[in-house]
């Protein structure tokens, strides 16, 4: 697949990077479908219109990661931490947020209220970024 600075789009789905140290890395665009991120350090990574539908963030660090335009429809992204994270626009349909520490984050146009997490972080969302 190619973006539309006709790059080759990293192709990352179905590969495992457990607790792999990705700070900083460039995954904008990239197919990260049903790929096993968990417990691994993706602070302030660009994962910005990233297909990560089915993928694994459990307990994963995803501070000040760029999320936005996202498909994160059906990934678990259990007790990870999003916090400064920008999920503008992302597609959350089913995804797994629960545990997670991201009150904190950029919301806007993010459909959270189609995924399962806690009620305290619903809660807080639905008061700063309600639906629509």
């Amino acid at each position: 697949m190619t973006n539309e600075k006709n790059e080759v789009r990293k192709d990352w789905s179905y590969t495992s990077h457990v607790r792999a140290d990705l700070r900083g890395e460039d995954l904008a665009g990239a197919d990260l479908r049903r790929a096993i991120f968990d417990g691994s350090d993706l602070e302030g990574a660009d994962l910005s219109g990233a297909d990560m539908r089915g993928a694994s963030f459990k307990n994963s660090n995803l501070m000040k990661a760029a999320l936005d335009g996202s498909d994160m429809r059906n990934a678990r992204f259990t007790k990870a931490k999003l916090s400064l994270s920008n999920l503008q626009g992302a597609r959350m349909n089913g995804a797994d947020l629960r545990g997670i520490r991201g009150r904190y984050a950029i919301w806007r146009d993010a459909n959270w209220w189609d995924a399962k997490m806690d009620d305290s972080l619903r809660k807080a969302l639905s008061k700063k970024w309600p639906k629509p």
